[in-house]
């Protein structure tokens, strides 16, 4: 039997992004995101359930403000007392994960999904995406990128506007476009 165009794109397999199940799971979070991002007057409480209903865990104190923009919600773990600031961007077509305490600046772009090299393969509209994940008491400046594949360890600091092209280990310092890490 074959595998549907979402099964692919959560396994991080080359995938159509126009399959009717991810149509209708970016459907299903665009309704939430019309929702969510007309909380801003409204308390940190409520925005925290609002997570909760579309994210895959959302640790207790956790908060993004809105506007904020994703692709589907359910590969975004937040962790105990994670904060994103305003708009905020993730393309999470594989998983996401912000751990506890992590402070992301207003503007970051967390970016899973990429696209295959290989000319060939672009001119199919195939696309394919690399986890995220960002440690403990990690602080992002504004309007960072975090591209795809990207680990950044425990209490890392990734400074304003910088481009993280590769992983940045625990209590390291990386920043510049490329970003690169001072330890």
């Amino acid at each position: 039997m074959a595998r549907s165009e979402k099964d692919k794109m959560l396994a991080g397999e080359f995938y159509h992004a126009e399959g009717p199940e991810i149509a209708a799971d970016r459907q299903r979070a665009s309704l939430w995101l019309d929702r969510y991002n007309a909380t801003q007057a409204r308390p940190q409480e409520e925005r925290h359930a609002l997570l909760s209903e579309l994210f895959a865990s959302v640790g207790k104190g956790a908060d993004i403000r809105p506007p904020f923009h994703c692709d589907y919600g359910y590969n975004i773990s937040l962790g105990e007392g994670a904060f994103l600031n305003f708009n905020c961007i993730i393309l999470d077509v594989v998983e996401v994960w912000i751990g506890a305490g992590a402070q992301i600046g207003p503007g970051v772009q967390i970016l899973t999904a990429d696209h295959p090299r290989d000319p060939s393969h672009r001119a199919e509209h195939l696309e394919f995406g690399r986890p995220i994940t960002i440690g403990d008491n990690v602080w992002i400046g504004g309007g960072a990128l975090i591209l795809p594949g990207v680990t950044i360890g425990d209490h890392a600091r990734i400074g304003a506007g910088s481009v993280v092209t590769r992983d940045v280990p625990g209590y390291g310092v990386a920043y510049g476009n490329p970003a690169r890490v001072k330890l």
